[in-house]
């Protein structure tokens, strides 16, 4: 079995949780890699980026009415993805700390990993 077909059928039978859980840990890892190096320009930015799109993607969920998380679950994602977009934009401008978007993004995979 090759390997693109393992992932592709791990990816088709994994737990939604356990997917976003992985999803965080990877994006969660480019921010502190950027942190640690100090990164600056484009690691930097990319870094932000796929954050503020995993984010966004989140929101975008939370907007739909088929998702099954209670309305006020879903207003709070939508909530910290408008604050984390913001707060990306001051990472990148002024150099503010990336420490509240690891911390958001740990909290987030502790709480995906006490549901499953």
């Amino acid at each position: 079995m090759s390997l693109n077909a393992y992932i592709r059928a791990q990816t088709a039978t994994e737990d939604p949780r356990v997917t976003e859980y992985r999803l965080f840990g990877q994006v969660t890892g480019a921010l502190l890699d950027a942190q640690k190096t100090n990164a600056c320009g484009t690691p930097l930015v990319e870094a932000i980026d796929w954050n503020r799109r995993l984010w966004r993607t989140l929101a975008a969920d939370c907007m739909d009415d088929r998702n099954t998380l209670t309305e006020d679950v879903r207003a709070k994602i939508i909530s910290l993805s408008l604050w984390v977009s913001k707060y990306s934009r001051q990472v990148t401008r002024e150099k503010a700390p990336l420490d509240p978007l690891i911390e958001i993004n740990r909290n987030i995979m502790q709480g995906l990993q006490q549901a499953g």
